[in-house]
């Protein structure tokens, strides 16, 4: 490992960024070295500018992959290497605005009536449901979900942060299906609990 790698992911741990974050940026920093064959260090705001080019008109990714090496660079350039570089230099591209795809009722329904298997629909009516990520539906345990205030506690969410999420009535009913399966289909998240705390 560089000194230079290892300063920046030492400067992304004093940050409280997420290991998720902390990977993802290096990935692209990385990426960003080996176009050039040199350390990035040795690279400045028009070499930027020219691998952006490249990931837009050679590797055609998504707005959001370059936006992210976008964000990854300002953090190397502006925090770890401390450029006396502004936040402006480091344009985002923008991403273009489509209306999501909205299932109707009946089309939630036949989705959730196959999936047979009591974890996954838990788990997949937890995401629908209660609008968290995967990973905090897996992490959820049963002191998590307060069934007198139907709300759901996310400990340690996207950004590190607590919140609550909606529990509607439906969902309440999953999770307890859920809870009593047998444990051989009902391994794996939510197990950790008394059998009536939910």
């Amino acid at each position: 490992m560089t000194p230079l790698r290892q300063r920046m992911i030492e400067d992304m741990q004093v940050r409280n960024l997420a290991p998720a974050t902390q990977r993802q940026y290096i990935h692209y920093i990385a990426g960003f070295a080996r176009y050039f064959n040199v350390s990035p260090d040795q690279l400045d705001l028009e070499d930027i500018r020219q691998y952006m080019l490249y990931l837009v008109n050679d590797r055609k990714l998504s707005a959001e992959s370059i936006n992210t090496f976008v964000t990854a660079a300002k953090f190397l350039y502006l925090t770890t290497l401390e450029m006396p570089w502004g936040e402006e230099q480091f344009p985002r591209v923008r991403r273009p605005h489509k209306l999501p795809i909205v299932l109707s009722h009946e089309e939630v329904v036949q989705f959730f009536d196959h999936i047979l298997s009591p974890k996954y629909r838990a788990v997949l009516m937890t995401c629908y449901g209660a609008g968290v990520r995967i990973s905090e539906a897996v992490s959820l345990k049963i002191g998590d979900i307060d069934s007198k205030r139907m709300l759901l506690r996310i400990e340690q969410g996207k950004g590190r942060k607590d919140r609550y999420a909606m529990l509607s009535p439906r969902l309440l009913q999953v999770l307890r299906i859920w809870w009593r399966a047998p444990p051989a289909l009902s391994t794996g998240c939510f197990r950790a609990g008394e059998p009536d705390a939910i």
